[in-house]
């Protein structure tokens, strides 16, 4: 994620899930000045047809291309008024082309939504959403609960959630500049796993408080590497609750993580980047 974002990619499938997610995508582009291209895909025929999406008996896919440009060409005019946009429809699995045009385009920030669906949506991530977390180059905004959320479209508190690793340092110098850039406030997390199911031993109590304050002050070293002025607070508990509570309790509209490989040996947060996504209160973006 450059320090300053100019081009905005937003997955449009029709669904009520993306109508949920345009305020966010206009608040971002006309705070940024950054450009929005409206994305669709039509995918190979054995795929699910798009939700809202009309199926073309007989035509071939240039012709479901063809429709599928003309209905961007005409969708969210009013609700994206002010930004400056592009449309693009193309053809094949829509992940792949998400992927390779974020690469091929410079894309900073790809914005979309989870597809969860009915009970299951606090436990699934949409494939297409995975498939970009997994392999976009560059950031990814999205959001699990859209319709229950009151997060801010343009986010006043940001929180970002920090695994002590030594890349942390770009991670916190790069969300220090987002802030910045959107005048919002920052707070920085660390959580560290209980060490015993006994808290109230007062000898698991003082090994808790030492493994505490040893990881208080090796993210802090950090910090201070990184140059970024933010409060930094080290909590005790599970990894993915701890840090949705977080979220909750400070009324945050923007939760920030690192995302890379689920088999990095240190990164322990960026394993939990879906749990993270899926239980959050307000939106993700993972960089």
């Amino acid at each position: 994620m450059r320090p300053r974002v100019e081009e905005i990619l937003f997955p449009f499938d029709f669904s009520a899930q993306c109508l949920l997610a345009v305020p966010f995508v206009r608040a971002l582009a006309l705070r940024l000045e950054a450009k929005v291209t409206v994305f669709g895909a039509v995918p190979p025929v054995w795929d699910i047809t798009p939700v809202g999406s009309p199926i073309l008996a007989g035509a071939d896919m240039t012709e479901w291309r063809s429709e599928l440009q003309t209905r961007l060409d005409q969708a969210l005019t009013d609700e994206l008024s002010g930004v400056v946009v592009d449309r693009i429809a193309v053809l094949g699995d829509p992940a792949l082309r998400i992927t390779e045009f974020a690469q091929t385009a410079g894309v900073d920030l790809i914005m979309m939504p989870t597809h969860g669906f009915g009970l299951f949506r606090s436990l699934l991530i949409g494939s297409t959403t995975a498939k970009v977390l997994h392999d976009a180059p560059c950031a990814v905004w999205t959001a699990t609960h859209a319709e229950e959320q009151r997060s801010r479209p343009l986010p006043r508190r940001i929180l970002c959630a920090l695994d002590g690793t030594a890349g942390n340092a770009a991670l916190l110098q790069r969300v220090a500049a987002f802030s910045a850039h959107l005048g919002a406030s920052l707070r920085l997390l660390h959580v560290v796993r209980p060490i015993t199911d006994w808290p109230s031993l007062e000898r698991e109590r003082v090994l808790q408080d030492e493994v505490r304050n040893e990881a208080h002050a090796s993210v802090e070293s950090i910090r201070k590497a990184a140059g970024v002025d933010a409060p930094l607070r080290v909590a005790v508990g599970e990894i993915v609750a701890t840090v949705a509570e977080e979220a909750r309790q400070d009324e945050t509209d923007l939760i920030v993580i690192g995302r890379g490989s689920v088999a990095s040996t240190l990164g322990r947060l960026r394993t939990h980047a879906y749990g993270i996504i899926q239980r959050s209160p307000c939106p993700v973006l993972s960089i």
